[in-house]
């Protein structure tokens, strides 16, 4: 999950950066000072979560948001008596200073039911970014240090390594059943085994690798995927 924290107090946004920055599949994409900073930073890194303070000099937090047009938010602020008027606003959830580390967990599992249907993956080209919603690619493969997924037929390159990607993407049924290959299950069609090796055939009849140490945990997924619900 890529998050932004805004804050108008350097110690506390570098504090709840530190903390952020510990957490596995969370990844701090940008800080802001103030509102205008914000926006700007919004519209340069689109990250799937933003850390808001609520009192800051010029447009506060609160009314930051309630102009719309945000990622999904999380409010922080050291002030108890803001917390009605913040969830007024349609938020995450709301962080009291200092934010402890049971606190802010509870508040990425709260973002992660909310954002991770619409986490998207961010994928440079010549005409500039693309946004492509994570549920809908199939399969990330390495590139030396980068990883490619393909999208509406063409292949596109990521500045992110496949286990920051699996870090990240784990929550929404990714795995990595290769060295070189993190596969969404949800598009999974069948594990094939044979004298060549195993591999997952996937919906649009590609087939990627399974290493062999992945074949039990990969059956294991797929007979839980096809298993109705109670």
């Amino acid at each position: 999950m890529r998050v932004l924290v805004v804050d108008d107090e350097p110690l506390a946004r570098r504090r709840l950066v530190r903390m952020l920055s510990q957490i596995e599949g969370v990844q701090v994409v940008g800080e802001a000072g103030d509102s205008v900073d914000a926006q700007e930073r919004i519209q340069a890194v689109s990250p799937d979560l933003v850390f808001l303070d609520i009192r800051m000099p010029g447009l506060d937090g609160l009314a930051l948001a309630q102009r719309g047009g945000l990622p999904p938010v999380v409010f922080v602020t050291a002030h108890a008596e803001h917390a009605l008027p913040a969830f007024d606003v349609p938020a995450v959830d709301y962080l009291l200073k200092p934010v402890s580390e049971a606190r802010l967990q509870r508040a990425l599992e709260r973002a992660r039911a909310r954002v991770g249907p619409q986490l998207r993956i961010h994928a440079r080209t010549r005409a500039g970014v693309v946004l492509v919603p994570a549920p809908e690619i199939a399969v990330f493969s390495a590139r030396d240090k980068y990883s490619v997924f393909l999208h509406r037929g063409d292949e596109l390159l990521l500045e992110e390594s496949l286990s920051a990607l699996e870090a990240r993407l784990a929550p929404l049924g990714f795995m990595r059943v290769h060295r070189a290959e993190l596969v969404n299950l949800h598009h999974a069609r069948a594990l094939c085994t044979g004298g060549g090796g195993a591999a997952l055939e996937l919906i649009d009849g590609r087939r990627v690798p399974v290493s062999r140490r992945m074949v039990t945990k990969v059956r294991h997924h797929l007979s839980r995927q096809a298993k109705p619900r109670q």
